[in-house]
């Protein structure tokens, strides 16, 4: 998973005496179903080669070398985008085997290229979750469907149950606000502890997990800040393992993306009602796509066509149409158009949101986009 602090590390690497290869490959089966991106980066080199710095690109040639072998044996393993970034110089390799698509790019400079890995945190929503009870946290975050853990904060003098005799032998009353007491201040910590790390990640969006008590506890001592940040809570066991834990906040992050879905979904439909810089329907959605309009496409996620692409500068098309129109080069038939307009949206610098099922853009045509212009 991509973290904001590793990105910063990343970042800090470059320097004018070591070379760096940075690798964003479109791999999406669907797209390419040939496996045509390793024609691509064949092409991207010689073409580097053709034009670029001949001392540079001797130096990275140990990396172009290792990015081959890595395409080459994973070709079974990989997603719908594959960022690679390399630096023998630096004993440096980083890959992220993407779920979503991303625009072929290859790079290569004395510094490492993160700008689309950066523009992916900001676009794909992250959950920060607090998993909490009396002496312990645990700090996740779910990003694109995965789930880390970052850390854990765990506070050693909270008394346990108390037994006969009594500890320091307080009535049961006065032990009870003891224990209060001293979970009170674990709780302060924790959130003293996971306030940096929100902001540092710039994430959004919280779920609080854990026994019920704990969980609202912690809820109602956030700072007012942090609590807007709130989408949700779950119960859950503190020592369960981190897939388990994704598996009780999934229904919570569903809900709220189905609504948050919901009402951009409202949003588009008003919008291209008005004719506000708005689209629906595929045909008028490819149109935007070939002027390079499109700021946001929004598609159902089960959404499919058949349709047209330009055998010579790619216009998409669900209509027979004779020529291209753009250009007049012959069309060909293909498979899966919404699929390759969502990655054309994303070579565009586009947002691109799949849709969970929804009745109003499907009557729409199961596609539609906010414009730039």
């Amino acid at each position: 998973m991509i973290s904001l602090e590793e990105l910063r590390d990343i970042a800090k690497m470059g320097n004018k005496g070591a070379g760096f290869v940075s690798l964003y490959l479109n791999v999406n089966p669907v797209t390419n179903p040939g496996g045509e991106y390793v024609i691509w980066v064949k092409s991207a080199v010689k073409e580097l080669q053709d034009a670029g710095d001949k001392a540079m690109l001797k130096r990275v040639e140990p990396d172009l070398r290792a990015i081959e072998v890595y395409i080459r044996n994973n070709k079974r393993a990989l997603k719908k985008g594959l960022a690679l970034l390399s630096s023998s110089d630096n004993s440096f390799w980083r890959e992220y085997n993407l779920a979503v698509p991303v625009k072929s790019e290859l790079v290569i400079d004395n510094a490492p290229y993160i700008k689309p890995l950066l523009d992916m945190l900001k676009r794909y929503r992250r959950y920060a979750v607090l998993l909490v009870d009396k002496e312990t946290a645990r700090i996740f975050v779910i990003h694109m469907g995965e789930i880390t853990e970052y850390g854990e904060i765990h506070t050693e003098d909270v008394p346990g149950k108390h037994k006969k005799g009594g500890w320091f032998a307080l009535s049961q009353t006065h032990y009870d606000r003891h224990i209060d007491y001293h979970v009170g201040l674990h709780l302060k910590g924790v959130i003293k502890q996971f306030e940096p790390f929100i902001k540092g990640e710039d994430i959004n969006r919280l779920l609080i997990g854990g026994p019920e008590e704990a969980v609202l506890k912690t809820k109602a001592l956030l700072p007012k800040g942090i609590q807007a940040k709130v989408i949700g809570t779950f119960q859950a066991g503190m020592f369960e393992g981190t897939l388990d834990v994704l598996k009780r906040a999934e229904p919570v992050l569903k809900a709220y993306e189905e609504q948050a879905a919901s009402d951009s979904v409202r949003k588009l439909i008003d919008r291209a009602m008005k004719n506000e810089r708005a689209v629906v329907g595929l045909e008028a959605v490819l149109k935007a796509l070939q002027e390079s309009r499109v700021q946001k496409l929004m598609l159902e996620s089960e959404a499919t066509a058949f349709g047209l692409q330009c055998k010579a500068c790619g216009a998409l098309s669900e209509q027979e149409t004779g020529p291209c129109p753009y250009c007049g080069g012959e069309m060909e038939g293909v498979n899966f158009l919404i699929e390759l307009a969502a990655q054309k949206a994303v070579e565009q610098n586009a947002e691109v949101i799949v849709v969970p099922e929804n009745k109003d853009l499907r009557l729409s045509g199961s596609v539609g986009a906010l414009l730039r212009f």
